[in-house]
């Protein structure tokens, strides 16, 4: 990439781990939190890296940047998670130049999502590149790459009906849960936690089981009743969490903490329970299934729910590949643009510096010359005579470098480096 004159470094490279090989307990070890991401991007920086942007979502941890070998990022990963290079380097996968922007083009656009055509990744990536913007490590090259696959993202969603139908991690614990407990609209419910997955959840939920009886808890407790007063629920205290779950029938839990926050000792019941843990890294611990009574579903096991919509989307997956395509190959194009970029600008100096010393050699040698004309008419030669050479290094059937070559040694340039 150091031809482009977008990074001192060579290579771009993604390098990361997904639901693909590993699982939720290995994900959790390596999902990071805001501070995990401002620490990397920070660290990123004070070691040169100057273009890189964070992204981690319940189903993945990526970090695509610009690096003189791809151990630099992965090693940035692991000093700030909790797991190792050994149990990161047994699941991840490492994807450089091309095939990494490819990879980012299809986790943008849903492809890659652990269910087809679920676009939260793409909200997700904006706030990523928000980030690294933030802490002054979004180039050029990032930020014209994250707005292609935004493009792709919008286009793959109003082209086709890869995204159509209720499918979603949301959708599918209310789909578990109206199979799985009888008489749903007469049970209690608490959700616990109310962030994106857990709003989410509570639609579905009101939408699809016209239950009624719905608890909502939150740490922050005008999160959960700002939710609350737009559904008509119930809220209660963070202090009343132990009390709510003995008398639920379903338990949600949508929080985002790194480590449980539901505990084996939180619950005593006497009647079935089910706990649906959406979270990444889990946040019901594994032990709590132990209990009499208790059923505990993880979110990769709703995940790979599968149904008719599901086949359906699948329909659509060539179109939205096409459209992914010709996106890219936009990018690609003025990817190519850049990499002549400094040669047009340098012959534009030079030019330019050419036509200042005819100018002042000939408004002292012509008594009536008119140098405001001169320079305008000038000027736009220069515009057209540097338009017509840009044109020639963008036609696929030239040799961009040997032309490159050729217009710094006739014309003597001096080539800024980035």
């Amino acid at each position: 990439m150091k031809d482009y004159h977008i990074s001192k470094h060579n290579s771009f490279y993604t390098i990361g781990l997904s639901y693909q090989k590993a699982d939720a307990e290995v994900r959790g070890k390596f999902s990071l939190d805001a501070d995990a991401m401002d620490r990397i991007l920070t660290q990123a920086k004070a070691q040169g890296i100057d273009g890189l942007l964070v992204t981690s979502t319940c189903n993945r941890t990526e970090l695509h940047g610009f690096a003189q070998h791809p151990f630099q990022l992965i090693k940035l990963l692991c000093d700030n998670a909790s797991g190792s290079v050994e149990e990161f380097q047994e699941v991840a996968y490492v994807f450089k130049n091309n095939d990494a922007i490819t990879h980012l083009f299809r986790v943008g656009t849903g492809l890659d999502s652990q269910i087809l055509g679920d676009f939260e990744i793409i909200s997700q990536l904006k706030q990523s590149f928000a980030r690294s913007k933030k802490f002054g490590i979004a180039n050029p090259f990032l930020e014209r790459l994250c707005n292609s696959v935004i493009q792709a993202s919008k286009r793959i969603k109003n082209e086709t009906e890869i995204s159509s139908g209720a499918t979603s991690v949301a959708f599918a614990s209310v789909r578990y849960i109206m199979e799985h407990v009888p008489d749903i609209s007469e049970k209690n419910i608490l959700l616990f936690g109310t962030g994106k997955i857990g709003r989410n959840t509570c639609e579905n939920l009101i939408k699809h089981t016209k239950n009624n009886q719905i608890t909502l808890i939150n740490r922050t407790k005008d999160k959960a009743e700002k939710i609350a007063g737009k559904f008509n629920l119930i809220v209660k205290d963070y202090g009343d969490l132990q009390t709510e779950i003995r008398n639920t029938d379903v338990l949600i839990v949508a929080t985002s903490a790194q480590s449980p926050t539901i505990s084996k000792e939180l619950i005593y019941t006497k009647k079935p329970l089910l706990i649906l843990d959406l979270s990444i890294p889990k946040n019901v611990a594994n032990d709590v299934s132990e209990k009499e009574n208790v059923t505990l579903v993880h979110l990769d096991h709703l995940s790979r729910i599968t149904d008719d919509t599901l086949e359906r989307r699948k329909r659509f997956v060539p179109k939205a590949e096409a459209i992914i395509e010709e996106v890219k190959t936009d990018f690609i194009q003025w990817l190519e643009t850049r990499k002549f970029a400094p040669v047009i600008k340098a012959l534009k100096k030079k030019l330019k510096t050419m036509k200042d010393e005819e100018l002042d050699y000939q408004s002292k040698k012509l008594s009536d010359f008119n140098e405001q004309h001169a320079e305008v008419i000038s000027n736009r030669i220069i515009q057209k005579i540097t338009k017509q050479f840009a044109n020639h290094l963008k036609d696929d059937k030239v040799d961009a470098d040997t032309s490159l070559e050729l217009i710094q040694k006739v014309f003597q340039l001096e080539i800024e480096t980035p």
